[in-house]
């Protein structure tokens, strides 16, 4: 009994807790509570800590809570002591006020400290701007009247540099400043990034304001929208201004009741007022002459690793080799990095698995990049270490890293390569088949009378006659089923035109049902599945530099080759651009609808 007691005592103990509160920012003059809160009411000798660098004005004074709640017949019930101080700033800077101690149910307890930043007095009262509200001071200390100035309200775009490299990545933030009841945007209408790759950072939900000291003024502030752009050309891009269309209550002086009282008794009007933020211009440099052979594209901070499942097999197993590009940059823009295996392996397309997050400075994270291969044959092979060449931000130089190389021992394995399937979506999953064997089938015996035969009859003959003719033709059609199937090239090249309509059709319904990512996903499969089936090259040696020439080499004619690329680029760009999603996404499917008509009747075999 005496352990239960003192065992629910300690459970108590543990639910007391002391804390201090006060603002995070405040202004020279302002008015501020600093309150120290213990959840108990058994408590004695509450001492206060030394308090620099403010004036108290009044406190501590003392004040009780008890909530009692009943809920499915269960009484709970909690209560606390607050112990409140009024302060004034009275200087600029960034000052710490020291936990408190008190001694709560016969422990001796101190709170946590708080860090108060007070900013310079506003220039325009030299006084309080307050903080008990998002505008509750400031508000008071706009202009008066129906008119919003630009002082009072205006949202700034600004880009954390401006003077970058090609395919390095730029942080551009939208920030609200206000001195008045911001109510909201009717229209909003951001720049389309034009020259720039942009993603936009996910902010939360409940954005939080805090006083900031601008220009002389203590404004209310908040990050309005933020986005990471990676420029793709150098030279001078400008970012175009972007719209607000503000909506602001601002506060009337009515004398006349009859009129507050048809007002609904408001004395608040709302306002108008449209915002434009000034354009800024990036100057973007080229990266560098003396680009390694193999350089991917990447610009950032980069380190690359590889594994293989084994370096002992049989002939038909399946070989993976597993990179792992990690770092921070333009890792969504990065060229697939090639393993070269023996020219008797069966090489699938690689498997890319991106898991990185968007951050201010680019892309941060890893991609995973799977290459699956097959061995016919017995035999020892070497995998050549991949060379990964990327330009370093910090040094200004490229880099280029290289994995390990393996040897690969491969034995002599059961079935063969008529026996190894493989799923398209997921390479990994590879089964030899096993040889069936048929049993002997247990049905019931007919038996028929002596000398009941049809030999010499013309049932006889064409027993004999309709499966040889049958046999002769299923032979010639399948020997030329043989030959076409043998030359691989060939029958991708017949298919592309198909597989294409039909991962066209599927990111038809992925628009119909306004599902975006999928849907350019499922677009960008068909185009470069498209180039890649009908030029016979793996889709991981495709790049839009070497479609550009082997398309020239099949004759294809300038503007159609132009119109492919743009394509491609129109569908990675409208993406993440911001405005009409459904506008944007009928014009892509349209357009790469219409390129791979012109171009399955441009390019002849």
């Amino acid at each position: 009994m005496v352990l239960m007691i003192v065992s629910l005592r300690a459970f108590a103990d543990s639910k007391v807790s002391f804390t201090a509160s006060a603002p995070d920012v405040v202004a020279v003059g302002d008015q501020f509570r600093l309150s120290y809160t213990v959840t108990t009411q058994k408590v004695r000798d509450f001492r206060a800590p030394s308090i620099k660098g403010f004036d108290v004005l009044m406190g501590p004074s003392r004040s009780q809570q008890k909530n009692v709640q009943v809920i499915n017949g269960q009484t709970t019930s909690t209560s606390s002591i607050t112990f409140t101080y009024i302060l004034m700033a009275t200087a600029e800077g960034s000052f710490t006020i020291p936990g408190a101690t008190i001694t709560a149910e016969g422990n001796q307890m101190v709170s946590n400290s708080v860090h108060v930043k007070v900013l310079p007095a506003d220039r325009t009262n030299g006084g309080a701007s307050g903080n008990s509200g998002r505008q509750s001071g400031s508000a008071s200390r706009a202009s008066s009247g129906t008119s919003v100035s630009n002082n009072d309200l205006f949202i700034t775009a600004t880009a954390n540099k401006t003077n970058l490299y090609e395919q390095e990545a730029l942080l551009l933030t939208y920030k609200i400043y206000t001195l008045v009841d911001l109510r909201g945007f009717d229209n909003v209408k951001l720049p389309d990034f034009k020259g720039f790759h942009s993603q936009e950072v996910e902010l939360p939900n409940d954005r939080k304001w805090s006083l900031e000291h601008y220009k002389g003024r203590n404004y209310q502030t908040t990050v309005y929208r933020q986005f990471v752009l990676f420029p793709q050309q150098p030279g001078k891009i400008t970012i175009d201004a972007a719209r607000f269309d503000a909506s602001i209550a601002k506060v009337t002086h009515v004398d006349d009741p009859f009129e507050a009282f048809f007002n609904g008794g408001s004395n608040y009007v709302e306002v108008k007022k449209t915002l434009m933020t000034p354009k800024l211009v990036v100057d973007v440099k080229a990266l560098p002459d003396g680009k390694p052979s193999g350089f991917s594209g990447g610009v950032g901070e980069f380190s690359i690793s590889s594994s293989i499942n084994s370096t002992n097999v049989k002939t038909n197993d399946a070989v993976t080799v597993r990179l792992v590009i990690s770092g921070t940059g333009n890792l969504k823009l990065i060229s697939t990095p090639e393993v070269k295996f023996p020219e008797d392996f069966e090489v699938y397309d690689p498997k890319v698995d991106n898991k990185f997050r968007l951050t201010n400075a680019g892309l941060s994270g890893s991609q995973v990049i799977e290459y699956l291969a097959i061995p016919r044959n017995a035999g020892t092979y070497k995998i050549p270490a991949v060379k990964f060449s990327y330009f370093d931000i910090k040094s200004r130089t490229y880099k280029t890293l290289t994995t390990e190389e393996y040897e690969l021992h491969v034995e002599k394995g059961s079935g063969n390569a008529a026996q190894t399937i493989a799923n398209f979506t997921n390479k990994e999953d590879l089964k030899v088949l096993n040889e069936d064997i048929r049993y002997i089938k247990q049905n019931n015996v007919t038996l028929s009378q002596k000398g009941d035969f049809f030999f010499g009859s013309l049932a006889y003959w064409l027993f004999y006659i309709v499966p040889g003719i049958a046999f002769v033709l299923f032979f010639i059609v399948y020997r030329k089923q043989i030959a076409a199937n043998a030359n691989v090239a060939k029958m991708r090249t017949k298919k592309a035109n198909k597989v294409a309509v039909k991962r066209m059709k599927l990111a038809g319904k992925l628009l119909a049902d306004n599902k975006k990512d999928a849907f350019y996903d499922e677009v960008l499969k068909a185009l470069w599945g498209y180039i890649s089936d009908k030029l016979s090259i793996p889709v991981s040696r495709l790049s839009k530099d070497n479609v550009e020439g082997e398309l020239l080499n099949y004759g294809v004619d300038d503007a159609l080759i132009k119109d492919f690329l743009d394509a491609l680029n129109n569908c990675e760009f409208a993406r993440f651009a911001p405005g009409d999603d459904n506008q944007a996404m009928d014009k892509v499917y349209s357009d790469s609808l219409e390129v791979i008509s012109k171009m399955e009747n441009s390019i002849k075999h």
